[in-house]
């Protein structure tokens, strides 16, 4: 039985149908009175998923403040990761990478790849999210996911934007913000599909509503946003940008229907 079964049944058929949204409080943001506000915004705006900083204190503040909500942690280090399962996470997510790019802190395959087996020989049965870094080459971004499901990985995520350039206004520089991570869903969507695996494919970090609809054409299964709802201080300006994500993706899922 796959371990995606374990998850509650409406974050399941989210991803089956494709429409899956996760809202990111942001892996290095300890903030407890910030993450109350996404994880209210998320639920309330119909999020189907929400990916906080790997902290047991974390976990049980969104189990108040959001019951119901889907906790996914993320953290670098797979010992981390224990207490927070234990707390009631979810899932766990190595990654995403983004946010150590600005203190010159790269990961390479071979380090994911580590990552990856550490944290399934802690945690057997629990779900796995795992980033790959948009750093490396796309071609090897295509080979390094496959490797990862096939050393325990149930879902990939995808990054990029942080290190996107837009040189455009307005809608265009959106679609190219976003390119890098929809480029990356694109390509390990169609490699997993040729690998004869099933993992999904999250596609995250530089999205936004004019970009979501893309990432379900380029083969994803679901998207994560972050900063288009984390870095909003008004928690009634939260709920709105979920809610805008929430329909832009229920179009594209009727669009591709």
């Amino acid at each position: 039985m796959s371990r995606l079964s374990s998850l509650p049944t409406a974050l399941q058929a989210a991803l089956a149908e494709r429409r899956a949204l996760k809202v990111i409080a942001g892996l290095n943001n300890f903030d407890a009175s910030s993450v109350a506000r996404v994880a209210r915004a998320a639920a309330a705006g119909g999020a189907d998923l929400i990916d906080v900083a790997c902290d047991g204190e974390l976990v049980r503040l969104v189990r108040d403040v959001a019951p119901g909500l889907p906790i996914c942690v993320s953290a670098v280090e797979p010992e981390l990761f224990v207490a927070a399962v234990a707390a009631g996470a979810d899932m766990v997510e190595i990654g995403n990478f983004d946010s150590f790019y600005p203190q010159g802190i790269v990961f390479g395959a071979a380090e994911v790849l580590e990552l990856t087996r550490r944290t399934r020989a802690l945690l057997p049965q629990v779900v796995l999210s795992v980033t790959v870094p948009h750093v490396l080459p796309l071609d090897q971004q295509e080979q390094l996911a496959v490797d990862l499901v096939a050393a325990g990985a149930d879902l990939i995520q995808t990054e990029g934007g942080t290190s996107a350039r837009p040189f455009s206004a307005g809608s265009l520089g959106l679609i190219e913000k976003a390119a890098p991570t929809l480029a990356a869903a694109h390509g390990i969507s169609r490699a997993l599909t040729a690998a004869e695996t099933a993992a999904p494919v999250l596609c995250a970090s530089g999205l936004s509503a004019v970009t979501l609809p893309m990432a379900i054409a380029a083969g994803a299964s679901g998207v994560g946003v972050g900063s288009a709802v984390n870095r909003l201080s008004d928690e009634l300006a939260m709920v709105a940008v979920v809610r805008s994500l929430r329909e832009a993706l229920g179009s594209a899922v009727k669009a591709a229907v």
